[in-house]
């Protein structure tokens, strides 16, 4: 809990008191002890914090019903926890975790969805899931969670389904009034970029290079286009050779799913190994030169550091599980709406009429 400035004060003017004041003048001690009832000990959150209670009173469900609704469609289909878990980065990256990447375009009120943006036309998924959520959620507690909210406990929830930690969701993130296509398209990183490009990005959000490369980790689950990665099997730097650091034989393999005209919606798993588990032998894929996409590769060929990291996460999945958490932790925390700004949106689809 969080203590005001104010309160903080009380206490240390009572301290200066206490230290002019001794036990054996018991008058002044019982006169002293009388003021405690005078001072307003504010022992309250304060206003536009994030904390995982939240809901307790306002919608005390909420977390069941997120898990309900995403335990049966994982089941259904193990493919969408990565989507999920992606669209929570995806919306951070972006003005903060405030839901902007989930409202779909509408000229009446000049919005362009950051679902047209070059990197999540056509790759972005699992907006469905999101609205089931949130229909359950409005039938449960009407206009009480936000859908930033939503995503955040989705993205925990998903990864847990596919065996990865768990964590404390901090909540009270309120839904942006607006959207930004232009950020969309220059915030989020490019799976074709180079090394110091995408930290640079993950460095204008705050993150630091262990959160890049923990993060990164991600993509022991879900799948990627062949369009994204391509570039390696058949002209890596524009010379028409594949990637030297990716593997023969893996690459051998991936361009029997992936030819070099055609093919570009053709997916492929991010992490052979386990697709479909939360584990750590994405690093032991990039260790190998099995990294499928450039911007997971070049963690473990271009950066010492970070090479360094990959090498104790593939170590330990322990350790990297507890740098995953934190960097998550730390990825929902970025520029959330609080306390009256934005709105609790009833569809995350449009603001409110």
């Amino acid at each position: 809990m969080h203590i005001s400035s104010i309160t903080l004060l009380h206490f240390l003017f009572l301290g200066m008191i206490l230290k002019e004041t001794t036990m054996a003048n018991s008058m002044s001690f019982l006169m002293l002890l009388s003021l405690l009832a005078f001072i307003p000990l504010c022992l309250c959150r304060t206003e536009g914090s994030l904390y995982p209670q939240y809901y307790d009173k306002s919608c005390p469900k909420v977390e069941q019903i997120v898990k309900s609704v995403l335990a049966r469609v994982v089941a259904k289909e193990p493919r969408m926890a990565a989507s999920l878990l992606r669209l929570h980065f995806l919306d951070c990256f972006v003005k903060g975790c405030d839901g902007s990447l989930f409202l779909d375009s509408d000229s009446s009120r000049s919005i362009i969805s950051e679902k047209e943006s070059i990197p999540n036309r056509n790759s972005a998924r699992g907006f469905e899931v999101i609205d089931e959520i949130k229909t359950a959620l409005e039938k449960e507690c009407p206009h009480t969670v936000s859908c930033a909210d939503i995503s955040a406990l989705a993205a925990r929830d998903s990864v847990v389904l596919a065996g990865g930690p768990s964590w404390k969701v901090a909540l009270g993130r309120r839904d942006s009034l607006n959207a930004s296509l232009s950020e969309s398209n220059k915030n989020i990183p490019d799976p074709n970029s180079k090394f110091h490009t995408i930290l640079t990005k993950f460095k204008l959000q705050g993150f630091e290079m262990v959160d890049q490369v923990a993060l990164a980790g991600s993509h022991t689950i879900g799948y990627s286009r062949c369009i994204s990665f391509n570039q390696r099997l058949y002209n890596h730097s524009g010379k028409g050779e594949p990637d030297p650091t990716l593997d023969k034989h893996y690459a051998a393999e991936l361009r029997t799913k992936c030819p070099r005209s055609g093919g570009d919606k053709n997916l492929s798993p991010l992490d052979f190994v386990t697709p479909s588990k939360f584990d750590n032998s994405y690093y032991k894929n990039l260790m190998a030169d099995n990294g499928l996409l450039n911007s997971d590769q070049i963690l473990f060929t271009m950066n010492k550091e970070s090479a360094e990291m990959v090498k104790l996460f593939a170590h330990s999945n322990d350790i990297w599980f507890e740098q995953f958490t934190k960097s998550m932790i730390k990825l929902g925390n970025l520029s959330p709406l609080t306390g009256s700004k934005g709105e609790i949106r009833k569809n995350c689809r449009k603001i409110n009429t």
